[in-house]
């Protein structure tokens, strides 16, 4: 690890590099500034991301333009009913030389990049969606029997409809755990979409420019995992966390009468990554308890089930994650 001066240096020249990308991201996809914090946050830990939205919000626009920006090599894939694990993955084929000889030669798919969109994710079969568990979470994949290391670095950003659940494959709980956070793509206000209207129904719109490149980006992910977090902000995230399982000894009523499962231990490890992501997207060198509460939504929400009876009675799990965080958080930041 770098000295503390030359740490605190190094952050600072990254907070800077950081703004520099948010605006550059923002001529393109206007107005909602928290969803590209949270993308931004799950880039720099080296994670992935879901984004559940409505059609025509622009996530598509906005991964796009990620890729510009963040100088990485990116690939779409539209998941369908009838999508195959290879279609994804590459495949191998048997190619005959031009002396006669035939020897098998492997196709990479579109995975083999380094921001892959994976649009509507869940209208693809549960084998399909299976094919980037092992590509999420050990970057790479084995394809007839040989393991192949994918590009670095390799983030995965996938969509889903929320309203148009016929035909589709609710994604498994393995596979959103995955997920380093969820990110809700809300309507636009009325002012932001007056200016989507102006900006985007003209002759020309706006173009984004590189600011990092694959190299620049990996080293700021090592950054972040080297900024300092302070015990409170450690002490909150684990109470935060166990306080969401209902058979905690600890957990609250609330939580034991209307959670079915709560988050495991890579839910503390992606608010860990993600406070400090937060924090430094702000311009502060070190995150705080509010960093904690802020982050516990994304987090946490694909990461836990409310049972049946909740849900028939109207319950939102974004309700009870918000009423658990702020009890532990406000509990945490008064010791």
């Amino acid at each position: 690890m770098p000295d503390t001066p030359d740490l605190v240096s190094d952050i600072e020249a990254l907070g800077e590099k950081l703004t520099a990308a948010k605006a550059s991201i923002t001529h393109r996809f206007i107005g909602q500034e928290r969803v590209v914090d949270l993308v931004l946050s799950a880039i720099l830990c080296g994670g992935h991301g879901l984004l559940v939205g409505l059609p025509g919000l622009g996530k598509t626009r906005l991964v796009d333009t990620l890729s510009t920006v963040l100088g990485l090599n990116g690939k779409r894939v539209q998941f369908t009913p009838d999508l195959m694990p290879a279609d994804i993955l590459g495949s191998e084929v048997l190619e005959t030389g031009s002396d006669g000889s035939r020897a098998f030669k492997f196709i990479h798919g579109p995975i083999f990049c380094q921001l892959l969109m994976a649009d509507e994710i869940n209208r693809a079969s549960p084998r399909t969606q299976s094919a980037l568990l092992q590509a999420m979470q050990e970057k790479s994949v084995t394809v007839a029997g040989e393991p192949r290391t994918l590009p670095a670095p390799f983030h995965v950003l996938a969509t889903q409809n929320p309203i148009e659940q016929e035909g589709t494959y609710p994604l498994p709980e393995a596979q959103l755990d995955r997920f380093l956070v969820q990110i809700d793509v809300p309507y636009p206000d009325r002012d932001t979409e007056r200016d989507i209207l102006i900006a985007t129904t003209g002759l020309t719109e706006s173009e984004s420019s590189e600011v990092f490149t694959p190299d620049t980006l990996m080293a700021a992910q090592a950054l972040v995992r080297q900024m300092p977090v302070g015990d409170t902000v450690v002490e909150a995230i684990l109470d935060l966390v166990r306080a969401c399982r209902p058979e905690e000894p600890s957990a609250s009523d609330l939580v034991r009468e209307n959670v079915g499962w709560g988050p495991g231990p890579r839910a503390a490890q992606a608010l860990m990554l993600t406070v400090r992501a937060r924090a430094l997207l702000e311009g502060r060198l070190a995150p705080s308890v509010e960093d904690v509460a802020a982050m516990a939504t994304p987090v946490l929400t694909h990461r836990m089930a409310l049972t049946f009876a909740a849900r028939a009675r109207g319950l939102e799990l974004s309700d009870v994650i918000a009423q658990v965080t702020e009890v532990t958080t406000h509990a945490d930041a008064a010791a």
